[in-house]
């Protein structure tokens, strides 16, 4: 079915079909620079940090989280450095 096909009894989902192929709303539309300046301020923010984390204790738990997710977005190299900068600075503030 479609999404736009009516169902045997002449209905039209309000919403696409939950197994029924990509559609161009499945598919998130990333822009890798936004993820980049996002992850480049978050590392900025702890870089500036002398002996505490930047951010409340709920924010850095949510952080730690957020961070290597969005890299993902990245090409690995990019990811992968990334990921090793913050790693490096939740290390030297005692925070891993």
């Amino acid at each position: 079915m479609t999404d736009d096909a009516p169902d045997l009894f002449g209905h039209t989902p309000p919403q696409g079909d939950l197994f029924g192929g990509d559609s161009p709303a499945a598919t998130p539309k990333v822009d890798p620079a936004a993820i980049r300046l996002r992850l480049q301020a978050m590392l900025d923010d702890i870089r500036a940090a002398r002996d505490e984390s930047p951010w409340s204790s709920a924010t850095t738990q949510l952080n730690k989280l957020l961070f290597p997710q969005m890299a993902n977005w990245l090409p690995a190299v990019e990811r992968d450095a990334l990921r090793m900068a913050f790693e490096a600075e939740l290390a030297r503030l005692g925070l891993t």
